[in-house]
């Protein structure tokens, strides 16, 4: 049997082609769907060549991919945490909610077609309410003309677009389209998901998949290693998860900014590419640029079993100086994780990386007053509902069922595709689900993302749930927040969701039978692969027409959930002067508090709309309410986006101050079109996180720091603000930022960047997207 420990190759089921005679010079296809994207190894590794000379140095297996994708690897600048790359990715994946933004800002830039391969998958607009059909339909209809939106543009501008119902973004890229050596970029925070496949996936906005998609250089600024080195093997209760969940504890949510984690160590071969991928997925929530596992046996297995072969014997040409790591190779800084001793984690709640080892979690949730009744144990999404996750849950449901025993808590499976389902629904995992009293929703994204209708506790109840999920600030499920929300493996959700209770401990707990006799629970197994073979399900792809010149857009003027963008004016050439700070956050300020999920996903092709959430669940340090400012010139209390339409209809710019991280989470760039669109000019804050300082960056906002974190703390919210020095804004040039207190005497203190040349033009011209138009790439 193959567990999280070993591997196991499965018969084919379908075949890309055969898989005989292929050499250096070999044409292979990137994938079963299409017939025009090509996988470009030997161009990969003479630039990898090139830029090895020029460094005169070993190069890492990330550094690999990344230089071998350069676009002009004789010039470019080279230094790890301080150049800026410009890259040429090889495709680009956008879901549904950031894909509209996306879309609408490409139509504007007037291209008749994307320039590399793009597909747009439907996932985030599904609520889970009764169970997946029944949502699924729901969905259709009430998204329609989104939908429809969506299904008419990757029409007309040569996109392949996978319907509602195909399943979570992630999980169809790493079965269709991830490939060892690649490099891909997503419009969601978990792209790196593919990095279990050997390949760097990196999550962005909207905008700059707009930059690939209009065949412009994509660019990244050249991040640290961070090498992982994994020994020993895993056993029992432990899972890939934990691996992910322990170096969250080590890192903390910001540790991994500005790096990508690269995973090496004989532990590496010893547990699946799922796995992997799993671990690659979570990496976004220790602030990573992404993750990455070396080309081995378990991706060539998993290949294989997706009828991939070809490509698997492709990498293997390549596999001794292409897709490894230089002998000798150098990381930043090296993490050492033993699997022999490592131990189940459950992290939370509030936020990942508050790693507790299951040994303990008992003593810690009893000293923090955790609610300890598991209401809900929720299993699947894009982390964590491989066949390998589900069939060792499985095993644990019908270890219990020979106990009499069903599930205590409210039990939810999510589905990672139609794929997934198929097969567990015909291999009988799925059935065993049911008996045991949970609930199967769509192949969506469902409550990880907020879309969940949840009706078994009241808001403001405080109560706990554990997910296998990836991510779990306040509110972000169920938009309760005093939900305490943690996440772990699925083995040890679908554990505490059998006894009910935070304090189980399944590697030393009993339970009581039907028969009232004590027993434990054994540890879990299961096929890491189907042995007969993946069940594809239903057929929702749809591939882009041969003619595309008869298909029109769909956008009815009238709609509350589409617009067409106008662009932003460009910079006025002046100093900004006497403005107001709309709001100073407190705390953790996320994606979640800046742009909210959940119900406000309906309006993501809307940016007037969805500014409507600007703001309103971060915690206002005047008076430490959520959605609740002074406007400085009434002094009338109004809700954040309110307010700074007040601001921007009188003709007033606005900064925000924000502390550690501004900005952790997802990729939704509405967070950076959103403070734009209602008349802000800077983000001041301690730190930004990667995604949401480019974003910003993007739409001709300024992203500043402090250079002295201390003056975050200097700063009222009732202060006026001046930034000067902007007629000589360059690279490496603090700007000067006069503070004006509503009394008291006025001071000055500098503020940090890292805009390059380039980037500068971005604000000059109001945006990137404005520079695109105007020709001056």
């Amino acid at each position: 049997m193959l567990s999280a420990r070993s591997s196991l190759r499965a018969p084919l089921k379908r075949t890309l082609a055969t898989a005989t005679n292929i050499g250096r010079d070999s044409k292979v296809n990137q994938n079963l769907l299409e017939s025009h994207s090509f996988i470009n190894y030997k161009e990969n590794l003479k630039n990898v060549d090139i830029v090895r000379k020029r460094l005169g140095r070993p190069l890492t297996y990330a550094e690999k991919i990344l230089y071998g994708h350069l676009d002009k690897p004789h010039d470019q600048e080279i230094t790890r945490g301080v150049s800026y790359l410009k890259l040429r990715p090889d495709r680009v994946a956008c879901q549904d909610a950031t894909a509209q933004m996306a879309i609408l800002q490409f139509m504007s830039a007037g291209l008749p077609e994307v320039a590399k391969p793009v597909t747009v998958h439907c996932d985030h607009l599904i609520q889970a309410q009764i169970g997946g059909e029944k949502d699924l339909a729901r969905a259709i209809d009430l998204n329609k003309e989104v939908y429809d939106f969506l299904a008419t543009a990757t029409a007309k501008y040569n996109m392949g677009f996978w319907k509602p119902g195909s399943g979570i973004i992630h999980q169809i890229v790493l079965e269709n389209y991830a490939f060892p050596g690649a490099l891909i970029i997503g419009t969601d925070s978990h792209t790196p998901n593919a990095g279990g496949l050997g390949q760097l996936a990196i999550g962005v906005g909207g905008a700059d998949a707009v930059d690939v998609m209009s065949d412009l250089p994509w660019e990244l600024k050249a991040p640290k290693i961070l090498g992982v080195k994994l020994t020993g093997r895993m056993n029992g209760w432990t899972s890939p998860k934990d691996i992910i969940l322990k170096l969250a504890g080590i890192t903390t949510v910001k540790g991994g900014t500005g790096k990508i984690v690269e995973y090496f160590g004989e532990g590496v071969d010893t547990f699946s590419a799922t796995g992997m991928g799993t671990i690659c997925n979570m990496g976004a929530e220790i602030g990573a640029t992404t993750s990455v596992f070396p080309f081995n046996k378990s991706m060539v297995e998993y290949l294989d079993a997706t009828g991939r072969d070809k490509i698997a014997e492709f990498a293997k040409v390549y596999q001794g100086d292409l897709l490894s790591a230089d002998k000798d190779c150098e990381y930043d800084e090296v993490i050492e994780l033993d699997l022999n001793t490592l131990e189940p984690y459950v992290n939370g709640p509030f936020t990942p990386d508050l790693a507790t080892p299951i040994s303990k979690m008992k003593e810690v949730a009893v000293k923090n007053d955790w609610p300890l009744e598991v209401k809900v144990g929720l299993i699947g999404s894009c982390t964590n509902s491989s066949y390998e996750d589900m069939s060792r849950a499985a095993s644990i449901v019908k270890d219990a069922a020979t106990h009499g025993l069903k599930a205590k808590s409210i039990f939810t499976v999510t589905p990672g595709s139609e794929q997934i389902r198929a097969t567990i629904e015909r291999d009988g995992q799925l059935e065993t689900f049911k008996e045991f009293g949970g609930i199967v929703l769509a192949n969506a994204c469902g409550p990880c993302i907020g879309q969940w209708d949840r009706r078994d506790i009241k808001k403001g109840d405080k109560n706990t749930i554990v997910s296998s999920y990836n991510r779990n600030f306040t509110s972000r499920n169920d938009g309760n927040p005093q939900t305490h929300a943690f996440v772990a493996s699925p083995e040890l959700v679908t554990a505490f969701a059998i006894a009910g209770d935070l304090r189980f401990n399944p590697l030393t707990d009993t339970l009581k039978g039907a028969d009232g006799k004590e027993f434990k629970l054994k540890p879990p197994f299961g096929d890491g692969l189907p042995t007969r073979g993946y069940d594809k399900g239903n057929n929702t792809y749809q591939a882009p027409p041969a003619n595309r010149d008869s298909v029109d857009v769909k956008i009815a003027p009238s709609s509350d959930r589409l617009q067409k963008l106008a662009p932003f004016k460009p910079w006025d050439g002046k100093d900004a002067l006497d403005m107001p700070i709309l709001i100073k956050s407190l705390g953790k300020t996320t994606t979640d508090h800046i742009s909210m999920a959940g119900p406000w996903l309906k309006y993501r092709g809307h940016l007037e709309n969805i500014s409507n959430n600007y703001m309103i669940g971060a915690i206002n340090a005047e008076n430490k309410k959520a959605n609740s400012i002074r406007n400085v010139y009434t002094g009338e209390y109004k809700g954040v986006p309110d307010t700074a339409r007040d601001y921007r209809d009188q003709g007033v710019k606005w900064v925000v101050i924000g502390d550690e991280n501004f900005g952790e989470g997802s990729s939704r760039e509405h967070a950076a079109l959103e403070p734009r669109f209602l008349g802000g000019f800077a983000i001041i804050t301690r730190s930004f996180a990667r995604i949401h300082e480019t974003n910003l960056k993007k739409q001709g906002l300024l992203p500043l720091n402090f250079k002295n974190p201390a003056d975050y703390e200097k700063i009222n919210p009732t202060d006026k603000i001046d930034i000067v020095g902007l007629k000589d804004f360059a690279p490496a040039k603090n700007l000067t930022m006069i503070v004006h207190p509503e009394n008291g005497a006025s001071w000055d203190c500098e503020l940090t960047h890292t805009f390059n040349k380039e980037q500068i033009e971005w604000f000059k011209y109001g945006s990137a997207l404005n520079k695109i138009k105007s020709g001056g790439k």
